[in-house]
């Protein structure tokens, strides 16, 4: 006789399409940084749903918040006006600097409404041809078009080529080729702070200099993608400011929600004036739902979810370098606060992955041989010390 858990993978096989290779685990519920299976076995969850459980599973405040929202108004659209969305824009643009907002569902929806954003700016400008896009290698930027367009890695393009044109991509380790691709028919530079996906490469501080010097001087427009490394993730609000970029435009998605599907796009105010009524616009964006939820994220992000980040990405880096001394097949440990990557072979970090799971915890792959840690931003010092014993005992085996 089939599980529980057999049943419902069968199911998911004979309707749904099979575009995921999922993980043979059937999630049911969970509880702050632990997820529980169907035979409500327990998880350590050093993924968070990859960034986007930042407090932590069935928060209670959050659950509170989302009931009562869910009994009053979910739902309006944008042609009306709510209390949510303007609360929300105030305070991302306190924490940013950027003093407009654009609400949508995704970060992938995000980048799309950057990219459009950086073309209108440079249109109403009277600079027409200005429209090429400077992308980075190793980016990741989503799976929509425009967003799969400044994605760098191969495997995920090539499918759905040609895609848009004007698209150029630089090494992330050669500033000098940043400098000789920007020119004055380039309206933005797309880059992710701490490229996630591409294996947890912080960008380094001669080429966040080389960015800054390539925008001065063209005046190009900087998009910041921190769909993955802002909003706490490595003890600070955003990590542009961290490493001294200055973005245009900010890309936001998984962690603003807490679970509840958000993305936003902030801007300055001259790339907003740039923007006419009818430009852009999106039909769930923005709801009551999700802009209170994030509401709930940014309180306890600002009521001591910081502090919390920077001790507890301290000590996992600490635990993180510990094993790499012990463990010589890790190469190279990255990261800032609680986004953080163990590189090795690509062989030895599917085993490190699949060792994890049989110990009921849950990491994934970044660019095939990066073992990627994303805890919830609540995650305890108890739970990081677990989390480093588990590793520790599958890197011995």
């Amino acid at each position: 006789m089939a599980t529980e858990e057999q049943d419902i993978q069968a199911v998911e096989a004979e309707h749904l399409l099979q575009v995921y290779k999922r993980v043979p685990i059937v999630l049911t519920r969970g509880k702050g940084s632990y997820v529980y299976d169907t035979e409500d076995r327990p998880y350590l969850d050093f993924l968070s749903g990859i960034g986007v459980a930042s407090l932590g599973h069935a928060h209670p405040g959050l659950a509170a918040a989302v009931a009562d929202q869910a009994r009053t108004l979910l739902h309006t659209s944008n042609l009306y006006y709510h209390p949510f969305q303007g609360q929300l824009g105030r305070r991302l643009a306190a924490l940013s600097g950027l003093p407009r907002a654009f609400f949508c569902n995704s970060g992938a929806e995000a980048v799309e409404g950057c990219l459009k954003f950086a073309r209108r700016y440079w249109h109403t400008r009277g600079e027409t041809a200005r429209t090429r896009i400077v992308a980075l290698e190793r980016s990741f930027h989503g799976r929509t078009f425009g967003a799969l367009s400044t994605t760098w890695e191969p495997r995920y393009r090539a499918p759905f080529e040609p895609l848009l044109e004007g698209v150029a991509f630089v090494s992330p380790t050669d500033p000098d080729a940043l400098d000789t691709a920007v020119g004055s028919d380039v309206a933005a530079i797309i880059l992710e702070p701490i490229q996630g996906e591409g294996g947890v490469w912080p960008l380094s501080p001669e080429f966040v200099a080389a960015v800054t010097a390539a925008c001065e001087r063209t005046g190009t427009l900087l998009i910041a993608d921190e769909i993955q490394c802002g909003l706490g993730r490595t003890g600070a609000p955003f990590h542009s400011a961290t490493v001294g970029l200055h973005p245009d435009l900010m890309a936001l998605g998984k962690a603003l929600g807490a679970g509840v599907p958000i993305g936003a796009i902030l801007m300055s105010q001259d790339v907003a004036d740039a923007i006419s009524p009818g430009d852009h616009g999106t039909t769930y964006g923005g709801n009551l739902l999700a802009c209170r939820a994030a509401l709930v994220f940014l309180d306890a992000m600002e009521h001591g979810g910081l502090d919390r980040v920077r001790v507890a990405g301290t000590r996992l880096a600490a635990g993180l370098r510990a094993l790499a001394t012990r463990h010589p097949v890790i190469t190279d440990v990255r990261g800032a606060g609680l986004m953080r990557g163990l590189e090795m072979t690509v062989e030895a970090a599917t085993r490190v992955v699949d060792g994890a799971l049989a110990h009921r915890l849950l990491v994934n792959r970044a660019a095939g041989r990066v073992v990627r840690m994303l805890p919830p931003l609540t995650v305890s010092d108890e739970e990081i010390d677990e989390g480093l014993q588990i590793l520790d005992a599958v890197l011995g085996e």
